[in-house]
């Protein structure tokens, strides 16, 4: 079945984007972006923009309309019905999230928009809450604009790496490089995250876990993200990278 999807896609372009409208249509849909995996599918839809089988500005295109379209229907779902959504009893489950993002959007709304849109539990529901606060749309507007327009191509971008990695010719060393590209890639994304988590905690204690206090962030994240850099600064010098960066360089500006 996923064969005959890919095929399908491979060889129709419009039902390429159309996947790729879907998928950042649900994603940003209350609730059901908090169910749905798609960060794998539009990692998968990013391969296919790698291998150049999907263009790449098209499928931006087509991801900032259904981000677009989810967003403002999660809105519109939150002003008309915030009174029955405070007593949902699927509500209940999220409760306290939903409690967070509401206090954030009172007292930050632009850059708890923005930067929700980039944040997989708070995605589908930052929107929502808009909605249920009455946000005005002057307020709305602007950060969720610019958040649908930034999204899709990062998103998109595990899947078009990967996609390049693929196409890379093969030969005695492209096969070590292509894991040696997944390992950078884990360690660059673990950086980042420790560094996000380190940074959150110091403004809210929620963020801690048992596993990642406080003081234990504090000198992991910082230990991780000098590994992350060393580890991206090594391999601009594995001798297939010129190769890599040429068909990567094609993806966006061929």
């Amino acid at each position: 079945m996923e064969a005959w999807i890919q095929h399908l896609f491979t060889q129709s372009l419009e039902y390429a984007l159309i996947a790729v409208a879907l998928v950042t249509f649900l994603e940003s849909l209350a609730f059901v972006g908090l169910l749905l995996p798609g960060t794998v599918m539009m990692a998968s839809l990013g391969a296919l923009v790698g291998s150049g089988q999907i263009g790449l500005y098209p499928a931006w295109a087509a991801g900032i309309v259904g981000c677009l379209l989810g967003d403002w229907l999660s809105y519109g779902i939150g002003w008309k019905f915030q009174g029955p959504l405070h007593r949902w009893k699927y509500l209940q489950k999220y409760k306290g999230l939903l409690d967070k993002t509401e206090h954030a959007l009172h007292q930050h709304s632009m850059f708890t928009i923005l930067v929700g849109r980039f944040v997989g539990p708070t995605r589908p529901l930052i929107p929502l809450a808009a909605g249920m606060l009455e946000l005005p749309v002057r307020k709305f507007l602007p950060p969720n604009l610019i958040g649908c327009l930034l999204w899709p191509p990062l998103y998109l971008l595990p899947g078009i790496l990967a996609g390049v990695a693929i196409d890379v010719p093969k030969d005695a060393q492209s096969g070590a490089f292509k894991w040696l590209l997944l390992l950078v890639a884990l360690l660059v994304w673990l950086g980042c995250w420790l560094g996000w988590r380190w940074w959150r905690s110091g403004k809210s204690r929620d963020w801690a876990t048992p596993y990642l206090p406080p003081a234990r962030l504090r000198w992991l994240a910082p230990l991780g993200m000098i590994v992350a850099v060393a580890a991206f600064a090594a391999i601009q010098f594995h001798p297939m990278m010129p190769m890599f960066r040429r068909l990567l360089w094609q993806v966006f500006f061929a």
